[in-house]
Formats: C-alpha cells, structure tokens, sequence
C-alpha cells in the first residue's frame, strides 16, 4: 500500500529539517573559536586586544605613557570589564576596575601614571612593562584566555592592526 501524498510530504518536510539541524549543529563549535595569524582568541568574544605601542624608552611617566596596549570592543553592545585582567609574559597584571566598555570603542592601558578616563587608563607604575618581544593575554573574570598579542617573535607582527 502506497503512502498518501500528504504523509509523503510530512515526511519529507522532517527529513529536511533534521538534515538542517545537524548541519546547524556541527557549525556551532566552529563559530566558537576564532584563531588568525597575529594573535589568538579564546572563546568567541567582541573583546580583543588592538593595536600595542611597546616603545616606552626612559623611566619619566611621559615615556611610560607612550607604552600602551589597546582593548577593543568590536561589538555593538557595552561589555562591563570588571575583573578582567591584562598581563604581560613576565607576569604583570594590570586588573581592569569599574569600566565599561561601550560597543565598537576601545581604551588604552597606559603604563605610567595618570588619572583614568573613559579612553585611556593607567596601571601606575614607574618602569617600563612591555617588552620589545612580549605577548599581552587578556583574561575575563573566571582567567579565561579572551585574546592574546605577541610581537618581536619570529613570524609575528609588530603592532599588528584589527
């Protein structure tokens, strides 16, 4: 006995649609990982790090304040960096306080001393942290890797560009 040609169509409506949801569901963990020549991103994130100025020659807080890294937050939507940290190979940890980034803007993290604004905060210290050769990884509030940048190795970018 033959099947109806509405139970033909149900049933070939449910096999396209189940072929669609495993096609779905073997894009996700693809998504969930981005990976790119210059640095590495952790887990998917409107987050990451931007341009680096590593060039903070002398000790005067002038010069440490030319040394910076850049986040970013390439998103539309404001993202609370509270507890979020910045660190350098050597293990300098500069914790992000009471900042919110608003979507698709950045802020610099100054070296040097000065007083915090919404583009530009400063770790307070009085010698230089970035290195010419270096890796800044920034961390979110559990010390999951968001984003990592190195420069002066082999094979990497010097103040590489998103």
């Amino acid at each position: 006995m033959s099947a109806s040609p509405a139970t033909r169509l149900r049933r070939l409506l449910s096999a396209a649609l189940a072929a669609g949801a495993l096609v779905g569901a073997a894009a996700v963990p693809a998504a969930a990982h981005d990976d790119d020549r210059h640095g590495h991103r952790g887990q998917h994130s409107s987050i990451v790090i931007g341009d680096v100025q590593h060039d903070g020659r002398g000790r005067d807080n002038r010069a440490l304040n030319r040394e910076w890294v850049e986040v970013k937050n390439i998103g539309r939507n404001a993202v609370n960096l509270r507890g979020f940290t910045l660190t350098d190979q050597q293990g300098n940890r500069y914790r992000f306080n009471h900042l919110r980034l608003e979507g698709r803007s950045s802020i610099k993290v100054h070296t040097g001393n000065g007083h915090d604004t919404h583009r530009d905060v400063y770790q307070d210290r009085h010698h230089q942290i970035w290195d010419e050769r270096d890796t800044a990884t920034l961390r979110d509030t559990r010390g999951n890797v968001i984003d990592t940048e190195s420069w002066g190795h082999r094979g990497h970018h010097d103040n590489h560009r998103r």
